[in-house]
């Protein structure tokens, strides 16, 4: 619509001076400052790096101006670097700065306050490691695994095409392809976008099943198969839970739903498609258990897990009883922080629900080393992870290997506009209008999402070898230290308590997770205390 409106207006002004300069022909003058701004515009509307102004041409520019203007105002009229939400300026700059391989550095120092409570910061070595000349691969794939999947150290985390544009879906399958790591579909199905742009492919399925839904809205085995099969898609992941809305289904508003996406995900127009809050296929711990060998084997033998966001710690230790109880494992588990973003979820959901990320890592992998199932499984962190520090973070405190989903939208060219539950995306990241997804170039994005996931993995990797590690596995919680009042430093380490190998197998259980040790049942979620 903005495209059309400058159109209409540019030709209403060149005629309106032609016709003007007929009787006056000091009216020519005026093209003097019509005629740039016209010229821009119309550049605006066929450049291909920037979908704002390829959508608001000439009006566009007014946020890059504010933006260069910005260091002279900010302190009275504008948020500071470190002060926008839900993922301040600063992080937002690294991501943009990356993915158009900008500037690497900063200048004048760090602008955190290295004495607040909370501050963070992993040691380095007086004998740094040489850097590893290729970037580390994780091997995702237990014992009743028959395609292990050799995965990159940070991926593309779950959004579904509906909540992200056809373009999007495209440039993110497109960068993953180009940079060797995997793209999670999220819960709205497989569609031929995530194909187009030929990457590797984790192929989420939530409680609607969709890509493998029934009629009444379960599973269809038959149709899982048909999916599950195609060379591209290379991991299954089934979603228990969600970060930013745990205990509660996807939503997909009725205006964001096309017909294409109607028939991937077999929903109908015109309402919006709300996911059921658990699943039909099973309701026990060995059940899930039983139902993710059923994933697995029926996909060819291909990595299988999990996601969830830490609830009741009883319940998961029940999955970890299971698994003793069944010799049943899931080839990986994704733990999802409650500060992980979603498209659309209730307020409370967003900011009261689930554990965060840190609280709910540590805690896995204890429960899994508790049970002596850790060797067997791999974690996958995401949640808020921008940075090569997030993501030593992470690892450092449980996690094999990470995802991102916010990122990799900023590498897109998302603004955090905060419509993405309305349609009107500005950038054409998460809309479903096509005026808007038209300001979205795939060719240019896909070096982009590329670029960003290279530049951090780089990060990552010269943050190891300044600690003096060569490999992610090396990383320990004492590696990362939290300020924890303003005279107290505690490393990781010291703040969790860490269980031992085999300790939640038998009395006497850790102190702390004795209570929900002995409350969980394999063959109920239910209290068994």
């Amino acid at each position: 619509m903005a495209r059309i409106i400058f159109s209409i207006v540019s030709l209403g002004l060149c005629g309106g001076i032609v016709f003007l300069g007929q009787e006056h022909p000091w009216a020519y003058l005026l093209f003097i400052v019509v005629g740039p701004l016209v010229l821009l515009g119309v550049r605006d509307m066929f450049q291909k790096s920037h979908a704002i102004l390829r959508n608001f041409p000439l009006i566009g520019h007014m946020r890059y101006l504010f933006e260069g203007i910005r260091p002279e105002i900010q302190q009275y009229f504008v948020e500071g670097d470190l002060e926008g939400r839900p993922v301040n300026r600063i992080a937002r700059s690294v991501v943009y700065q990356r993915a158009k391989q900008a500037l690497s550095t900063v200048p004048f120092g760090t602008q955190n306050d290295v004495y607040a409570v909370g501050y963070e910061w992993m040691n380095h070595s007086l004998i740094p490691a040489a850097k590893e000349k290729a970037q580390p691969r994780i091997t995702i794939g237990g014992p009743d695994c028959t395609q292990p999947y050799e995965a990159s150290v940070l991926n593309i985390s779950a959004m579904s095409y509906g909540s992200l544009s056809a373009a999007a879906i495209e440039a993110l399958s497109g960068g993953a392809q180009a940079g060797g790591f995997f793209h999670n579909t999220g819960e709205g199905g497989v569609s031929p976008h995530h194909f187009a742009g030929g990457g590797d492919l984790c192929w989420q399925i939530g409680t609607g099943y969709f890509g493998c839904r029934a009629p009444d809205g379960g599973f269809d085995l038959e149709a899982y198969r048909a999916t599950a099969s195609h060379p591209n898609v290379k991991l299954i992941e089934l979603k228990l839970s969600q970060g930013a809305k745990p205990g509660k289904g996807g939503i997909l508003p009725a205006p964001k739903i096309t017909e294409e996406i109607a028939a991937i995900r077999g929903v109908p127009m015109g309402k919006d498609v709300i996911s059921p809050s658990a699943h039909t296929t099973f309701d026990t711990p060995v059940g899930l258990m039983e139902f993710i060998q059923t994933l697995r084997r029926s996909s060819g033998g291909k990595p299988t897990g999990f996601k969830l966001c830490v609830g009741k710690r009883r319940e998961f230790i029940a999955i970890c009883k299971a698994m003793v109880k069944t010799g049943i494992t899931p080839d990986f588990i994704t733990v999802d922080g409650g500060e992980g973003g979603t498209g659309a979820a209730p307020l409370e959901f967003t900011d009261s629900m689930g554990s965060p990320l840190v609280e709910g890592l540590v805690f896995v992998h204890n429960a899994l080393t508790g049970f002596g199932l850790r060797d067997r499984i791999k974690v996958i962190a995401t949640g808020k992870v921008m940075t090569g520090f997030a993501m030593a973070k992470r690892i450092a405190v449980g996690a094999d290997l990470c995802a991102a989903a916010r990122a990799f939208m900023f590498a897109l060219g998302c603004i955090q506009a905060l419509k993405c539950n309305s349609n009107h995306c500005p950038t054409g990241v998460a809309t479903q209008d096509p005026a808007l997804i038209k300001g979205l170039v795939v060719s240019d994005k896909v070096s982009r999402v590329h670029h960003f996931h290279e530049g951090t993995v780089k990060a990552f990797r010269e943050m190891l070898a300044a600690s003096g590690l060569t490999h992610p596995d090396q990383l320990r919680p004492w590696h990362i230290h939290r300020r924890v009042n303003q005279w107290k430093v505690q490393h990781y380490g010291e703040i969790f308590e860490y269980v031992e190998d085999g300790d939640l197998l038998s009395e006497p259980f850790p102190e702390s997770y004795a209570r929900a040790a002995r409350a969980a049942s394999a063959d109920s979620f239910r209290y068994a205390g």
